[in-house]
Order: structure tokens, then sequence, then C-alpha cells
């Protein structure tokens, strides 16, 4: 059974860090990209950084680039997204999610072939 779950959501202040993670199980993890998503209240879910199964292509929405880095470690079938000087607007449901397998990089980023979803977790940013 494939699982994605992810943690390391919490409430912080404007200007503050987060690491969330995902830890994967139930399919062979290193074939994979796997992205960070996220849906704050009223509005859709869209595609925050993605990375793909051997960590050497990388894509990161403009509203948090130079702010929040996506990394792997294939060794402990585990994404991390690094948060780095949070601001309001990223208060949301961050899930991490799999690529589905011969997908387009852009329709993955974009969140249209995404295969599994995990559960998310809640940031929170505010004074």
């Amino acid at each position: 059974e494939v699982q994605l779950q992810a943690s390391g959501g919490g409430w912080v202040q404007p200007g503050g860090s987060l690491r969330l993670s995902c830890a994967a199980s139930g399919f062979t993890f290193d074939d994979y990209a796997i992205g960070w998503f996220r849906q704050a209240p009223g509005k859709e879910r869209e595609g925050v950084s993605c990375i793909s199964s051997g960590g050497g292509n990388i894509y990161v929405a403009d509203s948090v680039k130079g702010r929040f880095t996506i990394s792997r470690d294939n060794a402990k079938n585990t994404v991390y997204l690094q948060m780095n000087d949070l601001k309001a607007e990223d208060t949301a449901v961050y899930y991490c999610a799999r690529r589905k397998y011969g997908s387009t990089w852009y329709r993955f980023v974009h969140g249209y072939a995404v295969h599994y979803w995990g559960k998310g977790t809640l940031v929170t940013v505010s004074s």
C-alpha cells in the first residue's frame, strides 16, 4: 500500500521557519518524483515545489522562490521542504504527492498528474 505521511506543520510567526517532511512507503521511492502542494482557505490547491526522482530537476513556484527549498533523501524514503521567511500568505494545508508514472513534468508540478496524495499538514503563519 502506497503511503505518504507529511509532518512538521504548525504555527509560526511571520519571518519564521519550518521544515516539512514527507515519509514514503509502499513503492520504489527513488523511481518517482515527489512534490509539495498547498491549499489555502478558499483557494485552489497549487504546486509549491517538486523534485525529480534523482533530485536533478526541481520546480519552485514563483511565490516561494528564494524562501523554500526542497530536497530528498532516497536512503530514508523522505522528501523535505525547508520553509524560511514565512509569510501570512503561506498559511495553508501542505500535501506531499507522488507523480503519476509516465506523466509530464509540467502536468505534475501543476497538480494534474498526481497518482497519490498524502494527508496534509497545516502550516499557520500569524503574529
